[in-house]
């Protein structure tokens, strides 16, 4: 529902237009919150209570005055899952509580050095390379869960798998291209349910094909506390995390600038891009605390606000409290966790393609001019280098190895080549 007239940061809404308000928040973040986590092995009703403690956080950081909801990370996707495979999912959380940690530091320094060390290590030709970087490295988990009834056996090829994650696909492809209007904020929940649907009727006249099993909802109670992790730490866990991390502070940048020019107001310079750096990174070394996945500031919900033209924070916090709230739903919870391999596999085939493609439009929108040799160079030895699964590994001692692999050593790469080649005549104008 949308209000007609425009709500500044600081308007609150009459509760008979807050809260309907603040639900199309929650239906805008739901889809991809709880999509992080599943594909994590995380608790997508953890997931829901860190986004919306988060959110709290951040609102909390930035004086109440940029309306911004934080839910699960993608650009996370990758480390959380090598991590968690070679160290444990303990360790990945350490090392999103210390990417989260990083945030700060990155936000202290600019708070004195301003910005300008920050875009001459990390241009967009990096930036955007990186980023194309992470959402393909995310494709063959995509067309796994969409194709085999057992993601780590090539063997167990499945039709009706590959049946219900094209259904599933079409719908959210024709959801986000053909929707208008608030609807056009949420088309991976629409092609969630779609997919679900879809997937009961293939189960309900062909029960062999049946995915579907109500028997965890029965047993879960209607009421209680999420699954909590604790943390551990480890050095090459949390350099990995701080490296993707660079990621996707850029990220951030790019999200509070948009943010600016929907709302109208300059939030670089008020309430500060450190104390925005500090709310993100508060919110996700809090979410990693709890055992929840690192959480970013949403485009679906700078969609909705476009959309809608209600910028209010307290429509945003009352978004965060619903989220919460619907954390201890155990029930519902545990139909979160019915949703089919194939379903999720549909929706993110189109998802991580568009993680890519944003790192594109990263690069075309930046004017990355690739005549120019230096950043031909330069993109191609990241795209190998983090899409050819390369690794960096040292034995110092028997118990002691250090290794960099995939997208953070793609990174450290690319902004080493950055600050080693000189910049083109032409570049080096622009910067100045």
């Amino acid at each position: 529902m949308a209000h007609r007239e425009i709500l500044r940061p600081n308007d609150r809404p009459d509760l008979g237009y807050w809260i309907p308000l603040s639900f199309q928040h929650v239906f805008a973040m739901f889809g991809a919150t709880i999509l992080v986590p599943i594909l994590t092995g995380l608790d997508p009703a953890t997931a829901l209570f860190t986004a919306g403690t988060g959110t709290l956080i951040y609102i909390l950081c930035t004086g109440a005055k940029v309306p911004a909801f934080l839910g699960s990370s993608f650009a996370f996707i990758p480390p959380l899952i090598a991590i968690s495979a070679s160290h444990g999912v303990s360790y990945a959380l350490g090392g999103a509580v210390v990417a989260g940690l990083f945030y700060c530091l990155v936000g202290f320094i600019i708070r004195f050095a301003g910005t300008r060390w920050l875009d001459r290590a990390l241009p967009p030709v990096v930036i955007g390379s990186v980023i194309v970087v992470i959402g393909l490295n995310l494709a063959p988990v995509a067309m796994n869960m969409a194709m085999l009834t057992d993601t780590n056996n090539p063997n167990t090829y499945s039709l009706a798998y590959i049946s219900i994650a094209v259904v599933t696909l079409g719908i959210t492809i024709a959801a986000n291209i053909l929707f208008k209007g608030f609807f056009s904020s949420i088309p991976i929940l629409f092609g969630l349910i779609a997919g679900y649907v879809f997937a009961l009727i293939m189960g309900r006249f062909f029960p062999a094909y049946a995915v579907i099993n109500f028997q965890m909802v029965k047993d879960a109670p209607w009421f209680g506390l999420p699954t909590f992790h604790a943390p551990s730490f480890s050095f090459v866990p949390i350099l990995t995390f701080v490296i993707v991390s660079l990621a996707t502070i850029c990220e951030h940048l790019g999200d509070t600038l948009v943010t600016s020019k929907i709302v109208g107001q300059d939030f670089y310079k008020n309430p500060g891009l450190h104390r925005t750096l500090a709310g993100d990174g508060l919110a996700t070394t809090w979410a990693a605390l709890w055992g929840g996945p690192p959480n970013t500031t949403y485009g679906e919900n700078i969609g909705v606000m476009a959309i809608t033209r209600v910028y209010s924070v307290w429509v945003i916090g009352g978004a965060a409290v619903i989220a919460m709230l619907l954390s201890f739903f155990r029930k519902f919870g545990a139909l979160i966790q019915t949703i089919p391999t194939p379903v999720l596999g549909g929706i993110s085939m189109l998802l991580f393609g568009i993680i890519a493609s944003s790192g594109l439009r990263t690069l075309v929108e930046s004017g990355v001019d690739y005549r120019d040799k230096r950043n031909l160079t330069i993109s191609s030895v990241i795209l190998v280098i983090g899409i050819g699964g390369g690794r960096l590994a040292f034995n110092f001692t028997k118990d002691l190895r250090f290794e960099l692999a995939g997208i953070a050593l793609a990174t450290v790469v690319g902004i080493i080549l950055n600050l080693i080649f000189p910049l083109s005549k032409k570049t080096a104008k622009m910067d100045s």
